[in-house]
């Protein structure tokens, strides 16, 4: 199978546009981070599971088929239909979320997936990814199967790249959502921490909590909310100033169109700091457009 494997969540996407007004669409981080690695040519499997038969799960499945995404690793909870959210935007295109997620068929993904086949696909990667979302939303039983996974990972040596992206209302306590977090970094290659995730999650400064995680090998992309971006590894920090401030229209999946554009230039062996651009060049797009996911046309030149 090789290519990039990640295991995550696709949601009905309500985008608002007025007291009576949305959009239809289907995204969620990770599946968002899917959808941009593969337009920029990467071979990509979304682990996920959906449900058997409504018109929301077959169109998440179309979708799937339509960005050429393999979803032979997405499997199907009878009688459980995808979750939703919805997203209301201010002036600067800030969002705030609104989810009905409960029921939603990925909280059963380690009771009801072919494991030897995410296992083997995983093995055979050449990334495998995921977010803080995946951690909730799998569950304890899922974490502790998921860690071994990750930890058979890191021996085989397939890289792992984790994004935090911390949703307290996920989560029973903010407390419980760091040790998911801090018990899946050891096994990472890539982290992508946010000033916000820093913040909330950790409840520490970005650039504190950065040199703890890299500690454990990672390379940690520290991106502050000045749009600076410091690099740290085990050994040194690379500091890159500010991108050129964009006008947001919607900032909803920013942080992980920029995450498919590093990624993708890491694996292709780029410095850092080349790889940063590439996310920074596909993050500026994104946030010029409404809902998660860009129009395909609207991709910027590999």
């Amino acid at each position: 199978m090789g290519g990039v494997v990640a295991l995550g969540e696709c949601m009905v996407e309500l985008s608002l546009a007025g007291p009576d007004k949305a959009g239809i669409g289907y995204a969620g981080d990770v599946f968002n981070t899917c959808v941009y690695l593969r337009r920029l040519g990467r071979s990509v499997t979304f682990a996920t599971a959906v449900g058997d038969g409504d018109p929301f799960s077959t169109a998440i499945l179309e979708l799937m088929q339509a960005e050429g995404i393999g979803a032979e690793l997405a499997a199907r909870a009878a009688g459980r239909v995808p979750g939703l959210y919805a997203i209301e935007r201010d002036a600067r295109g800030e969002r705030r979320f609104h989810y009905w997620r409960d029921q939603s068929p990925v909280r059963q993904f380690f009771q009801i997936a072919d494991l030897d086949a995410f296992v083997g696909a995983a093995r055979r990667a050449e990334l495998f990814y995921l977010s803080g979302v995946t951690l909730a939303v799998i569950g304890e039983a899922g974490r502790a199967a998921l860690k071994e996974i990750l930890a058979d990972l890191a021996h085989r040596g397939v890289p792992t790249a984790f994004d935090p992206n911390y949703r307290a209302r996920l989560w029973p306590s903010r407390e419980l959502a760091l040790a998911a977090a801090e018990a899946v970094i050891p096994y990472c290659r890539v982290v992508s921490l946010s000033n916000e995730d820093a913040e909330q999650l950790c409840e520490a400064p970005l650039d504190e909590t950065a040199r703890r995680w890299a500690k454990d090998g990672a390379l940690v992309l520290a991106r502050a909310e000045d749009r600076t971006i410091d690099i740290h590894g085990a050994r040194a920090v690379l500091s890159l100033p500010a991108a050129a401030a964009v006008k947001a229209t919607d900032t909803t999946g920013a942080g992980d169109g920029f995450n498919a554009g590093f990624l993708d230039g890491w694996l292709k062996g780029d410095a850092p700091e080349v790889a940063v651009e590439a996310g920074r060049a596909l993050a500026a797009q994104v946030v010029q457009h409404i809902g998660a996911i860009l129009p395909a046309k609207a991709m910027p030149r590999r």
